[in-house]
């Protein structure tokens, strides 16, 4: 069974995550767990009112698959909580590491994308301390997979999720089936 650590903070953008974190649980038998700073209730950008299972700090590695960082308003603040090196612990470990959104912040923060391609909300959303990565930016709508790494702008779950399934050897018709499922309201309506 696959192990994967969704980490939450107050005012977490809940339509980042829920389909990975759906998909990953319903139809691929992970065991999903979120964490969040100081294991403490907190409320979703969406109203939603969640209690995690865990402290950030009692994130353990081990056995660990997904390490995933949901965007939200709070990693554009300083009451962001710092993940460098559990980040870079998680990346060092062979754990697939993703960001969406702001989340994407403190992956750059990390230096996690500094080799690797990857994308954001914009260019200009990962300008912080400790990133080198500009040269790898993609600037695509949907989300980028490098090396273990994923990333995405707030508005591609879709993307997001299919990229991290992928880097975790996770695919086939089963999945291409899901994504065309969850795509079709793109088509054109004429």
């Amino acid at each position: 069974m696959k192990r994967a650590i969704t980490i939450l903070t107050e005012g977490f953008s809940d339509w980042e995550t829920a389909l990975l974190n759906a998909s990953a649980r319903c139809y691929y038998g992970f065991d999903v767990r979120y964490a969040a700073p100081g294991g403490k209730p907190l409320t979703s950008a969406g109203g939603l009112m969640v209690t995690p299972h865990l402290a950030i700090d009692a994130i353990e590695l081990e056995s660990l698959d997904l390490l995933v960082v949901c965007g939200g308003t709070i990693w554009q603040t300083p009451e962001a909580p710092d993940l460098s090196d559990l980040l870079a612990a998680a990346r060092a470990r062979g754990v697939v590491v993703a960001g969406i959104c702001d989340g994407t912040r403190t992956l750059a923060q990390a230096g996690v994308l500094n080799e690797v391609r990857h994308t954001s909300n914009s260019a200009d959303n990962l300008a912080l301390p400790g990133y080198a990565g500009a040269a790898r930016y993609q600037d695509v709508p949907h989300a980028v997979g490098d090396q273990g790494v994923v990333t995405a702008p707030g508005t591609a779950p879709v993307s997001f999720m299919a990229e991290i399934l992928t880097a975790l050897d996770i695919g086939g018709a089963d999945l291409d089936a899901y994504l065309a499922m969850h795509a079709a309201e793109h088509r054109s309506r004429r």
